[in-house]
């Protein structure tokens, strides 16, 4: 008989999705489990159905005290999957936080920044872990201590948008620029994103923005798009189904708390910046980045930024290892390389609302740029 195992994930975060992602491969390679899959919020009180489950096993996210004392109670084996808590009373598997802190700040150092920050929530045991170990990392590389903004996210104490949104303002125009935040995760990012906005601080040439999940839709509706670690989800699910199979056969855990690195980051244009020190210059690349897809000439750069010709070319070498005309193009090559990987539009379309007069010459600094044209891009990518 199939065993019947329940996970108890939320379907509603990509984090959820891709545990179960995980657990589902497992399942596919190995045990024909019979599941019962619950959406549940990860406060609700404890299921009606769990007095009453004849089941073989659990895999949850749940991380409500009462009903890991049901649990306890029931005898059915369990692996948790939280990472809210210290996960202490059964066997868990989740993320490496520590190592997901210390690669964003070695992605933030190497950007040149001396002036750190995290924002993050308070009491969320996952988001205290990245930020200690942020600080950490960033700490020989800054005379300054990482400022540091935490509310709560939800519960009776969470603030409401309006109230957030004026605490999180006041907090980003008291950070020296330029800084280097990084967010507890992609949600919290777009709270800080939409403060930055308001507080007229540019990100990401003020302010470089880097988060976690790398949720593509959070990554992709805020503008700038977000920067984003990739904790391997998919992976502790994979892990969660195999301890819990061995559980259920009645064989002993190698470990009782694992924790799985992150896959890597996934770069865009929050952190696609190095710090710049020059208000001047952070106000032209700013103009470059926002104006390219409409096909500006750097004398338009120098127009709207009162700043000299001789000024803008040495700066941005500077900085920048390239002319101002060459930002520019690069600032085009990229969003071209995102519609092709995003849409289905024709390329002549696509060097239209990327600056291109002809597609022609879209083409030409395409294939320099990239190495390819970019219909063998496109192939590449998707196939």
């Amino acid at each position: 008989m199939k065993p019947k195992v329940a996970l108890i994930v939320e379907t509603s975060s990509v984090y959820g999705r891709e545990l179960l992602s995980g657990i589902v491969r497992y399942m596919r390679m190995h045990d024909p489990w019979s599941v019962f899959l619950e959406q549940r919020d990860l406060e609700l009180e404890i299921p009606s159905w769990l007095n009453d489950w004849q089941g073989d096993g659990i895999l949850t996210r749940i991380t409500n005290p009462n009903f890991v004392t049901a649990i306890q109670r029931s005898g059915v084996p369990m692996v948790e999957l939280t990472d809210r808590t210290g996960g202490e009373n059964f066997p868990n598997i989740r993320s490496d936080d520590a190592a997901i802190g210390i690669m964003a700040a070695k992605h933030l150092v190497e950007r040149g920044f001396s002036n750190f920050a995290f924002c993050g929530f308070s009491g969320e045991a996952w988001s205290l872990r990245r930020q200690q170990a942020f600080i950490d990392a960033t700490r020989s590389h800054s005379s300054l201590d990482s400022k540091v903004f935490n509310s709560h996210w939800v519960g009776p104490s969470a603030r409401g948008w309006e109230e957030e949104q004026q605490h999180l303002v006041q907090w980003v125009r008291s950070l020296p620029t330029p800084v280097a935040i990084m967010a507890c995760s992609d949600i919290r990012a777009t709270h800080l994103i939409e403060a930055c906005s308001r507080a007229g601080v540019s990100v990401p040439e003020q302010a470089a923005v880097l988060s976690v999940d790398n949720d593509e839709l959070l990554c992709r509706i805020t503008s700038p798009t977000l920067s984003s670690v990739i904790p391997n989800a998919e992976a502790i699910g994979f892990r969660a189904a195999e301890l819990l199979s061995l559980l259920m056969r009645g064989e002993p855990l190698p470990n009782l708390n694992e924790q799985i690195p992150p896959l890597g980051i996934a770069m865009r244009q929050s952190t696609d910046v190095v710090a710049i020190a020059d208000d001047h210059i952070a106000a032209a690349l700013r103009y470059m980045r926002e104006n390219a897809c409409r096909g500006i000439t750097v004398d338009e750069v120098i127009e709207n930024t009162a700043i000299s010709r001789s000024t803008l070319e040495r700066q941005v070498r500077k900085y920048l290892g390239r002319t101002p005309q060459e930002e520019i193009r690069q600032v085009q090559i990229k969003r071209v390389r995102e519609l092709l990987l995003s849409t289905d539009l024709p390329a002549d379309q696509i060097a239209g609302l990327c600056g291109f007069t002809h597609s022609e010459y879209m083409h030409v600094v395409f294939k320099r740029v990239m190495g390819s044209t970019p219909g063998e891009f496109r192939r590449e990518t998707k196939s």
